[in-house]
């Protein structure tokens, strides 16, 4: 493999660009209500949640170690009964690294950045890197399916991708 084909520009995340992988959690050009007496704005109904049967919602805290840039992405992996949402903690950008699906294993990944005040929400099945974030502390809420069943599938690439 050639280095180009293993290296993986970064993009900057945009609603657009990341619909066929999820849903970008982020204010609306306009909020949906003004509740609170006029003092908050509701923008609601931002991801499609999915769990399959056997499973129940939960909200989490990862507390995940910075990385750094250029960074080698060795493995991805999916959730086929789940979707997952993560919500930075922190004013700060994140890595976030996804592909579609090709025969059972991850097509080439694409990567974004994210906005500071931005979280992301992984559809059901969905390839993606493992919680990337690049700035400490690396605290997420994470929205996903709790069961005791399986419900992860890693892929190791055999020629590891260089995201810069």
């Amino acid at each position: 493999m050639s280095n180009d084909i293993s290296k993986i520009k970064l993009k900057k995340i945009s609603a657009e660009l990341f619909k066929p992988f999820g849903d970008l959690l982020a204010l609306k050009d306009a909020p949906d209500l003004i509740i609170n007496h006029g003092m908050c704005e509701r923008h609601h109904n931002l991801a499609t949640i999915e769990f399959d049967k056997g499973g129940k919602p939960g909200i989490s805290l990862f507390n995940a170690e910075p990385r750094k840039l250029p960074y080698t992405l060795k493995m991805m992996e999916r959730h086929p009964k789940g979707s997952q949402a993560f919500i930075p903690m922190y004013e700060q950008p994140f890595l976030v690294i996804v592909a579609i699906d090709e025969g059972g294993k991850p097509a080439r990944p694409n990567a974004f950045l994210t906005e500071p005040n931005v979280g992301i929400n992984f559809h059901k099945n969905i390839w993606h890197g493992v919680l990337t974030p690049l700035h400490s502390p690396g605290i997420f809420a994470v929205f996903d399916r709790i069961a005791t069943d399986t419900n992860l599938e890693e892929y190791w690439f055999k020629n590891p991708y260089t995201i810069f």
